[in-house]
């Protein structure tokens, strides 16, 4: 009960910290449809609370995801995109792997050693992206216009976003290496001032189109002609013509994934995992059935339910006990995880009425797992000030 949980609370830490320091944990004790664990190095429970309760876990989903694609392809894993080109109508397919890390850096290495492999003049990019369903959005996706929203898509650049600003009432790209393309241009032109990012749209064929139009530009700036020409549709069989090797590790990607809570990152994961696992194109449907597919293999949890892998699903339910579990099972990957406090590890989840916290205390050296979720409106500062006091601090 919640008042036999407050009394054990304040007998508990009023011997190791200052009589004034378990406010947030008393104000946790009041919540309705809250739970919280915390568990010794070696799976011990420390102190729980409703640990058992299925709750909305926001986007300390993503510690579930990175967990899947860490075990499935290593840390150390590298994204391959296979571009091919067709001789007969000199076009340049590139086909999507799901990579989401084609930024413009990797994007004018792309086109340097397409250059080198001896590419000089194709009159169309093509555009495969049959890795991932037709027009797919994942549960939980908003419809703004802002970066969290961007849509997947087996081929994708920078995100699936636009940076423009607007200098002298004309449009230029706000960022120096990438190059301002018409379909950025667009986006900016109804910009009054100053500099925009958003996504490319709720369409996923904007966010193909602009990647066909950006490689376009990176080749030019390389010497290859480059025709106006984007097509759609599957690349022919014949032998790959150049393979790109992400110059980023899946743990390169994870660590600012899990640092700035990019959904578009884990999205990309979690889909292209699906598209492995049951070799078709990725779906809403699968992604649900491989997490927890996996999941269950793994831990053979119930009552749990994952939609998507960012955390934007309402539909989501883990408890704090199936998140510590996930957590002692992800230690290998610990530094992967930011500092948000001293000597606090954590991936933080947000939603209207959820806040969440999950990861790890560290004291005298040990790691010890947690998982506060709370759902329902409170202070968005109240799980950190809670997990400062659970580590004593």
């Amino acid at each position: 009960m919640k008042v036999i949980f407050t009394c054990l609370l304040v007998v508990a830490l009023s011997t190791s910290v200052p009589s004034n320091a378990g406010d947030a944990l008393i104000a946790f004790s009041r919540l309705n449809n809250a739970g919280l664990l915390v568990l010794a190095a070696n799976g011990q429970t420390v102190l729980a609370d409703h640990a058992d309760t299925p709750l909305m876990p926001a986007s300390t989903t993503k510690l579930a995801t990175a967990w899947m694609a860490l075990t499935h392809w290593g840390e150390q894993h590298r994204f391959h995109t296979e571009f091919y080109l067709d001789e007969s109508t000199q076009t340049l397919w590139v086909k999507g792997s799901g990579d989401p890390y084609l930024v413009s850096e990797e994007l004018d290495v792309v086109a340097r050693n397409l250059k080198q492999k001896g590419l000089t003049q194709i009159k169309a990019i093509g555009i495969d992206s049959s890795l991932f369903q037709p027009n797919l959005v994942l549960p939980g996706t908003g419809t703004t216009d802002n970066p969290y929203d961007a849509v997947p898509t087996a081929v994708a650049a920078n995100f699936n976003t636009v940076a423009v600003k607007k200098v002298g009432g004309q449009v230029v790209s706000a960022e120096s290496l990438t190059p301002l393309t018409a379909f950025a241009e667009s986006l900016g032109s109804s910009s009054k001032s100053g500099e925009l990012r958003v996504n490319t749209g709720p369409n996923p064929h904007n966010a193909e189109n602009y990647f066909g139009e950006l490689l376009g530009a990176f080749l030019r700036k390389h010497g290859v002609a480059v025709g106006s020409q984007i097509v759609f549709g599957q690349a022919s069989t014949q032998k790959v013509f150049y393979t790109h090797v992400n110059s980023k590790t899946l743990g390169e990607m994870l660590r600012p994934m899990l640092k700035y809570s990019t959904n578009f990152v884990a999205n990309q994961l979690i889909l292209t995992l699906s598209a492995e696992a049951y070799r078709r194109p990725a779906n809403a449907t699968d992604v649900q059935r491989y997490m927890e597919e996996t999941l269950f293999r793994r831990f053979a949890w119930k009552r749990f339910s994952l939609a998507d892998g960012a955390g934007l699903s309402r539909t989501n339910r883990l408890s704090p006990q199936q998140l510590t579990e996930l957590l002692l099972a992800f230690r290998d990957w610990k530094h992967l995880l930011p500092e948000i406090e001293p000597g606090i590890y954590a991936k933080s989840g947000t939603l209207s009425g959820v806040s969440a916290l999950a990861g790890y205390l560290v004291k005298r050296g040990e790691w010890q797992p947690f998982a506060v979720v709370m759902n329902e409106s409170v202070p968005n500062h109240l799980k950190n000030r809670i997990a400062r006091e659970l580590s004593g601090r």
